[in-house]
């Protein structure tokens, strides 16, 4: 069970020790930018963008190095070195390096340095990051970080000429990947979407949504406690344009406060000593309510779904389980993460028990979340809600039986079955559960007096009645908005399955209609293809997301023989087509050219034409840019660009 949120009263010491954030954006470059920037000599902005080892005038681009940072220092530590308070940060960049000669090189690198100052000879292999004097020096206060985007296998400790490296103090990488395993090529021209993350322990970068590099490393120990960021980057005999075309940041500064610790020492203890006083009678206070609450009295969770105003029938737990057989395994329909799930018999007619187990990540939200979103909906694509029971600590939830179960079952096989023996459905089955599944999102986001997010759409949570038509369901996760026309809910955790969420949760924490819309579209491509979504938070191969992997497909115009192979003999390809390339604008990387689910079910009804989507997958870059027309329709999108004001969430 999860515990009730701290009273206001609790909460204020953090207001204490708060920290100031370094916040900085640059959807792109353009000369105002060099206010902000320090630019080495050899490093300008032109058509917008950095161009850290530029083409300029005409001039030699051989045996160049070059610097371009943030002209505001960051506090990244305090304290002693190996024993220090280490801020954390996360920052997104766009690359494109492009080789104008061959083998090309050297390539280009996201740096923290002490020093802002290019080093004298560090051109060519060095990367604009050391030389070979201050190369494996120990000095704090010259160290230097880089996460290195090499082009060129200029000696024998580089994996190859496209690998991604993490210097410290140094040329040679303390890991390296290579992105060829991923798909990547670094100098082709192409942008590079990266997503780099420190959380005071851990460095994870991500290349265009894919994870390539993990490593934990104490930032205290090899540099200065104030540092700068940006990017460097060099030439050689062989030559490349290094640009850097966006770039965002956003990191706890510790701040100045060093003078004034003992003041704050003194008014926390001070604090802290009222707050044990007020704690210890905030608990005494709780204790019977939290009692009653696991003994199934009359506690908060019978009352916060009482508030709801939901329909669904409180049951006894004794009716559910006689209806059950006292939960024989005979009666078990599936098991997963929140327990197991009974087919019973109530008045006559089928139903399924979930019995939520008390280990289960479903705790007490989630149930509250279930009842009172579902329960007040009324749907053919959604899963009826019949009850619920909160009893002697037990959860359970009443559904209508679906005698075809989930939808999971038919479009993935058995690891231990051939491809011919797992149960299958023919394309005017899948096209329908498509268009069912499209319709209850329709219905949640737009025909709902409040607006409702799911957060969880994928195919197990699909389930088909008897005549194969899809229901949405499990809606734990789901939250309502009280204010139809409001298009989020934040959260302070990341809720969703991996592979199925959209890759600007990761950043924003927050559920909107177009993460919704994402993971709708991660289920279309695999109905379509019978496969399985992957996980893009794993370190594997690029193609691990079928996102990425069915846009390699659509890239080469051979979208269609992406699609399941058991359903050859009565696919029609036309529709298999139009289907996909819908699937794959709903996964755009940028959510302002996600259609609404209006427009996804025009077009699949055949009414209106699949958006056009580009035969490359746009790199995901946040924050993310509007669309430059303005004829679509943002009323029916329920944009993010509406602003934010108050929201409430169940």
């Amino acid at each position: 069970m999860r515990s009730s949120p701290l009273p206001y009263f609790l909460i204020l010491p953090l207001f204490l020790i708060q920290v100031s954030c370094l916040d900085f954006n640059f959807p792109n470059f353009q000369r105002e930018a060099e206010n902000h920037l320090i630019l080495s000599p050899n490093s300008y902005i032109v058509s917008g963008a950095i161009q850290v080892t530029p083409d300029h005038n005409g001039a030699s681009m051989a045996n160049m190095s070059g610097r371009a940072l943030y002209n505001k220092r960051f506090r990244l530590w305090k304290g002693s070195e190996g024993n220090a308070t280490i801020a954390s940060f996360n920052t997104t960049f766009v690359l494109n390096i492009q080789n104008r000669t061959s083998p090309g090189g050297e390539g280009l690198a996201f740096i923290i340095t002490g020093n802002s100052s290019v080093p004298d000879n560090s051109q060519g292999r060095w990367l604009g990051i050391v030389n070979s004097d201050t190369n494996g020096t120990s000095d704090s206060e010259a160290g230097i970080l880089a996460v290195e985007f090499d082009t060129r296998k200029s000696d024998d400790g580089d994996l190859d000429g496209n690998h991604i490296g993490l210097n410290i103090n140094s040329i040679n990488s303390v890991s390296q990947v290579s992105l060829s395993d991923f798909g990547f090529n670094i100098s082709r021209g192409l942008d590079l979407w990266v997503y780099l993350q420190y959380d005071g322990e851990n460095l994870t970068v991500r290349v265009n949504d894919t994870l390539v590099l993990s490593e934990p490393v104490d930032l205290s120990l090899y540099l200065p406690e104030e540092v700068f960021v940006g990017f460097s980057a060099s030439t050689s005999d062989e030559i490349q344009l290094n640009c850097v075309k966006s770039w965002w940041f956003s990191g706890t500064d510790i701040g100045e406060d060093g003078n004034l610790w003992w003041v704050w020492v003194v008014i926390s203890a001070a604090v802290l000593t009222v707050l044990t006083v007020v704690l210890v009678c905030y608990l005494y206070h709780r204790r019977g309510t939290i009692d009653d609450d696991m003994e199934g009295g009359r506690g908060n969770i019978e009352d916060e779904i009482k508030r709801s105003g939901s329909g669904p029938k409180k049951f006894r737990f004794k009716e559910l389980k006689q209806a059950t057989a006292n939960f024989s395994r005979k009666n078990k329909l599936g098991k997963g993460g929140f327990g197991t799930v009974y087919k019973g018999s109530w008045r006559n007619k089928d139903v399924a028990i979930k019995r939520v187990s008390k280990k289960s990540n479903q705790g007490k939200q989630e149930f509250v979340a279930e009842v009172t979103t579902i329960g007040n909906l009324n749907h053919k694509n959604l899963v009826k809600l019949i009850g619920w029971c909160y009893e002697r600590r037990e959860l359970l939830l009443v559904y209508e039986y679906m005698p075809n179960g989930s939808l999971d079952k038919f479009i993935f096989c058995n690891e231990k079955a051939s491809r011919e023996e797992c149960s299958t459905l023919n394309w005017e089955q899948r096209l329908t559960i498509i268009q069912g599944v499209a319709q209850a999102l329709d219905y949640l986001h737009n025909g709902c007096q409040k607006r409702v997010l799911h957060r969880d759409i994928k195919a197990s949570n699909i389930m088909l009645d008897s005549e194969y038509v899809a229901k949405l369901g499990d809606f734990g996760l789901a939250r309502t908005i009280q204010e139809k026309e409001k298009t989020h809910h934040s959260t302070v955790e990341i809720a969703g399955t991996p592979g199925y969420m959209a890759p600007e949760t990761f950043l924003i924490s927050r559920a909107t209609i177009e993460t919704d819309v994402y993971s709708f579209g991660v289920l279309v491509l695999e109905v379509v293809c019978g496969r399985n979504p992957g996980n893009q938070s794993e370190q594997k191969n690029y193609n691990n997301s079928i996102v990425n992997w069915l846009w390699e497909f659509y890239k080469n115009g051979k979208i269609t023989a992406a699609v399941d192979s058991r359903m050859e003999a009565e696919l029609v390809e036309k529709e298999a087509e139009r289907v996909l390339v819908l699937g794959l604008a709903c996964c755009h990387p940028n959510p302002h050219y996600r259609p609404c689910m209006r427009s996804v079910l025009q077009v699949l009804s055949g009414e209106a034409d699949p958006p056009e989507v580009p035969k490359e997958r746009p790199s995901f870059v946040w924050p993310a840019m509007p669309p430059s027309f303005t004829h679509m329709d943002y009323s029916l999108r329920g944009t993010q660009l509406t602003p934010f004001t108050d929201l409430t969430g169940r």
